[in-house]
């Protein structure tokens, strides 16, 4: 078995942390992406509402002049 030292250690916490940041990465994307899709969602939802509103409203036919 080989011996554990100080610079193994080392070598293998720069390996992990190298891992981690890709994780890290990745979840955040994943975030913005929900994040996205709910502000998606959110604006179908307002236009919609006012799309409604406007049929809703008495309009006048179209003069031009």
């Amino acid at each position: 078995m080989p011996e554990v030292t100080n610079e193994l250690m080392y070598e293998l916490l720069e390996i992990v942390a190298i891992r981690l940041a890709g994780v890290e990465h990745a979840t955040d994307v994943n975030n913005i992406y929900a994040i996205a899709g709910r502000i998606d969602q959110h604006l179908e939802r307002i236009e919609q509402r006012l799309e409604l509103r406007e049929l809703a409203e008495a309009q006048r036919p179209y003069e031009p002049k």
